[in-house]
């Protein structure tokens, strides 16, 4: 954790939502005139699309039917937290891009499915800002977490991940369904060991919990709507939180317990808004004290 160069990381698995959080940040960022270096996730993986696939194939022959992308030995675990303390002591550190499709892979002129060559993070960032698998994993090796000084965690209850993933595989990646179902068992013991272990590590969960009938989520033919579901926010520490000031904001929100708020599922990014605009300032108020910096002053 960082005074000068504070790190924001929003992690959650795939198909959990991490973009649509992503782009809540960047409202904020653009509003609040905040300079973000802003690093995906994916970028951390240790292999590109064609190496992955054929890593999967020798795994398979050699029996491990787990072989994924939730896993340490399919991420830079390590790369990662330099990156993290890197930043947090410096506001240095390297980065990479994952080219996903062909609009992000031409300005590049690279193939689809393969990452950049790594580069320094620009000079004059007030913030790191990571989006992706891994923002809070913690290994016997590594502690990406305790680097971070904002983590928020994005969890839809499991069928509604499911869901969401089966519906974004197939319009947009042309998987069939039965491609994605044998992705999602592939991937279960890391998502159990790797990824639901790190919202334990978060400030604030958003975990969104539908209204309607998700349970057989293999056969949906929609995704719940905003309007169909509440979220369920989490503090981890609660202290300092306006509650009165939120639920009144929030029309139709309630307290579940003392460090969670329950809101509709359309009202979702104002919560967003309504909570994280204050923590990002308060992040910026402190950078700029500790760089000895006044208000309104570069």
């Amino acid at each position: 954790m960082s005074a000068k160069h504070p790190i924001i990381a929003v992690t959650g698995s795939s198909g959990a939502g991490t973009t649509s959080v992503t782009r809540t940040f960047n409202w904020i960022f653009r509003r609040e005139h905040i300079k973000a270096s802003v690093v995906e996730g994916d970028s951390f993986h240790r292999y590109d699309r064609a190496e992955m696939k054929l890593k999967m194939a020798e795994a398979a022959a050699a029996g491990n039917e787990h072989f994924s992308h939730f896993g340490p030995e399919n991420n830079l675990f390590a790369e990662l937290e330099a990156l993290f303390q890197g930043y947090g002591e410096t506001g240095r550190g390297k980065f990479r891009r994952y080219l996903h499709n062909e609009k992000e892979a031409e300005p590049y002129r690279q193939e689809p499915g393969t990452f950049t060559a790594w580069e320094d993070i620009p000079d004059g960032t007030d913030l790191l800002f990571y989006e992706g698998l891994h923002g809070a994993v913690v290994t016997p090796q590594v502690n990406v977490a305790r680097h971070a000084d904002l983590i928020i965690g994005v969890v839809p209850i499991i069928n509604l991940e499911w869901i969401q993933k089966l519906h974004r595989d197939k319009e947009t990646r042309g998987y069939s369904t039965e491609a994605v179902v044998d992705t999602i068992l592939r991937r279960m013991p890391d998502y159990v060991n790797y990824i639901c272990p790190q919202f334990s590590q978060t400030h604030i969960n958003f975990q969104r919990v539908p209204t309607v009938d998700t349970s057989n989520p293999f056969t949906a033919r929609y995704i719940p709507t905003a309007d169909e579901s509440f979220v369920v926010i989490r503090f981890a520490n609660p202290k300092g939180i306006d509650f009165p000031y939120l639920l009144s904001m929030i029309h139709d929100s309630f307290m579940s317990r003392p460090n969670i708020i329950v809101a509709p599922g359309g009202k979702m990014e104002l919560a967003m808004q309504l909570i994280l605009t204050p923590m990002i300032l308060k992040l910026m108020d402190t950078r700029r004290r500790a760089l000895g910096i006044q208000a309104g002053r570069t």
